[in-house]
């Protein structure tokens, strides 16, 4: 297997197109975004973008296990805590998301294959690809809040498209999705059964590409496997508990909402297991996600991309994030001393620092 975090491949078509293949290529840390990564696929991607012959981007992952299980946090811990080393975090946050508005707006059909683990980071790879496939065994979610951080990668807009105030909910608790969860919440677009892929694979490179419309092409090949993947499609239970899901976010402020969201917690059901990693998210976290999914309702893509910057530049600063991820990952002692205990101790001058381009 290649040493090169991405691999760049393309497939002939039977009519003398190509179909080119960016694969994720670091399966032993599930695929993780780095900064290397980053820099290899935007570039790609925008000469793909002008090379009539390439018909569509195939955007895929080593392994099984994980499409992207997030971003590269190990290595933004070590730009948050050695000497000089912050400016690397703030590039990796500015690339990323030029990165993830590129694929937002790509004027060819990219096909992201989202199979096993995506999270975070790969959730932004994902989730502005024009034809986005799960499988059986996707497993998506946003789980920053358990780290200091809040969902980022344009989640301030495509959180506040989700039905109803779904985002809301999974913004705040990192809950796990399924497959058919990414369906109902607009985070995919086909559910295919993982080993059709390589069918899928030949059905692109054997169709006719000439004189159609390319996004119909790729549309024309999944919903076929689609159908035939119908049997396998799992419950979504986001879908089945979508009541109690707006009742528990029908709140004021953020204080409230967690508060009714634990009473979930006594609950065995997906939406007991929902709720518990509230109970060691980071208040401020909590704070950060409620007043960035409220105050971007009415922002376009790039405006929230925009104050994702400077949201994510001053966590890297601000030291939440790094405590977070000590915790979690470094130390491992899953005892994170944030900032504030409890989100009634909250300083609300020290939340809204975080929103200002100027903040220390």
């Amino acid at each position: 297997m290649s040493d090169q975090p991405i691999i760049f491949e393309e497939w002939s078509t039977a009519d003398g197109g190509r179909i080119a293949v960016a694969r994720l290529n670091s399966p032993r840390n599930l695929n993780s975004l780095s900064l290397d990564m980053i820099r290899l696929l935007r570039p790609q991607l925008e000469r793909w973008s002008e090379d009539s012959g390439v018909y569509a981007v195939w955007l895929e992952a080593e392994g099984d296990k994980a499409f992207c299980a997030g971003g590269d946090i190990v290595s933004l811990y070590r730009s948050m805590t050695e000497p000089d080393g912050l400016s690397e975090g703030e590039s990796f946050f500015r690339e990323e998301y030029e990165l993830d508005y590129l694929i937002h707006t790509f004027p060819k059909p990219i096909v992201c294959w989202g199979n096993g683990i995506v999270m975070g980071g790969g959730i932004g790879l994902m989730v502005g690809a024009s034809h986005r496939v799960v499988t059986e065994h996707s497993r998506l979610a946003m789980p920053e809040v358990s780290i200091g951080l809040y969902p980022d990668i344009g989640a301030g807009w495509f959180l506040n498209r989700m039905p109803m105030r779904t985002g809301l909910f999974l913004g705040l608790t990192g809950a796990r999705m399924n497959g058919a969860d990414a369906m109902f919440v607009n985070l995919a677009d086909r559910f295919i059964i993982h080993g059709l892929k390589g069918q899928v694979i030949d059905a692109l490179k054997s169709a006719q590409w000439h004189g159609r419309d390319r996004h119909s092409v790729v549309s024309g090949a999944l919903r076929t496997f689609e159908q035939q993947s119908a049997d396998a499609l799992p419950e979504s239970p986001v879908h089945t508990h979508l009541d109690a899901i707006q009742q528990v976010t029908d709140a004021d402020d953020v204080e409230q909402a967690v508060d009714q969201m634990r009473e979930l917690g006594t609950r065995d059901d997906w939406l007991g297991k929902a709720v518990k990693g509230l109970a060691n998210a980071s208040p401020t976290a909590l704070a950060l996600t409620w007043r960035h999914y409220h105050r971007s309702q009415l922002d376009s893509l790039k405006e929230v991309l925009d104050n994702e910057l400077v949201m994510s530049q001053n966590c890297l600063k601000k030291g939440e994030f790094a405590e977070g991820i000590r915790a979690l990952l470094i130390d491992k002692d899953m005892q994170p001393r944030w900032r504030f205990a409890t989100l009634a101790e909250m300083d609300d001058q020290w939340i809204d620092e975080f929103f200002s381009p100027t903040a220390g």
